[in-house]
């Protein structure tokens, strides 16, 4: 059973390998608390992007552009882009500050402040769609691209872990979604969704 909340620290964020952080991040608890209301989900669907050898990656060949600067960030910023023009999307990033790798968490499964939540979509009642998919769960809690450069350490947004761990047979490993100009990159397994969860964003491969 999970225990008590732990904040993750600057340790987790700071390794080589974001394939693995990435896995490792399921079943992990992403927080914000904005003006005393706290919203939560653990976190059920991920993605790794590699840096500057990742063609999906916005630092591929060691690009750098004010919209991804914050990629390049220390381990533990958030960095947090808009696509389509609408959507806000969440990544965590890893490494050593200069070195670009980051992860998209993609879907969370609700735990706290859903009424919030409901609030800020527009929402009468609770379904699926809350936190599916990683503009949704932006928006259900509150992440924009103001909060882009941010410290994972601070108290407005945080992951926590509770010790959950979802065994090997409850993970299903994929290519990403939506990085078909990306060519072979595209194909790569950097995807990590917990099997069976209602709130994965889409199909498995």
């Amino acid at each position: 059973m999970p225990g008590s909340l732990k904040k993750l620290d600057h340790s987790f964020y700071d390794r080589k390998n974001v394939v693995l952080i990435a896995r490792e991040l399921l079943g992990k608890i992403l927080v914000t608390q904005f003006d005393g209301m706290r919203t939560s989900g653990r976190i059920v669907e991920t993605e790794a992007y590699n840096g500057i050898v990742d063609r999906a990656s916005h630092a591929f060949g060691g690009r750098r552009t004010n919209r991804s600067e914050h990629i390049y960030g220390n381990p533990g910023t958030a960095y947090i882009y808009i696509c389509y023009g609408m959507h806000h999307l969440f990544n965590v990033v890893t490494n050593k500050k200069d070195i670009p790798h980051a992860i998209l968490i993609r879907a969370l499964e609700p735990i706290e402040g859903i009424n919030y939540m409901l609030k800020r979509v527009g929402k009468p009642l609770a379904d699926y769609t809350l936190t599916k998919g990683p503009g949704n769960l932006a928006r259900a809690l509150g992440i924009s691209k103001m909060h882009t450069g941010g410290s994972l350490f601070s108290e407005e947004i945080f992951i926590e872990d509770d010790g959950l761990r979802y065994k090997k047979n409850q993970i299903v490993i994929t290519h990403r979604i939506g990085v078909d100009y990306a060519g072979t990159d595209a194909q790569l397994p950097y995807r990590f969704i917990v099997k069976g969860n209602p709130y994965v964003s889409a199909k498995k491969s």
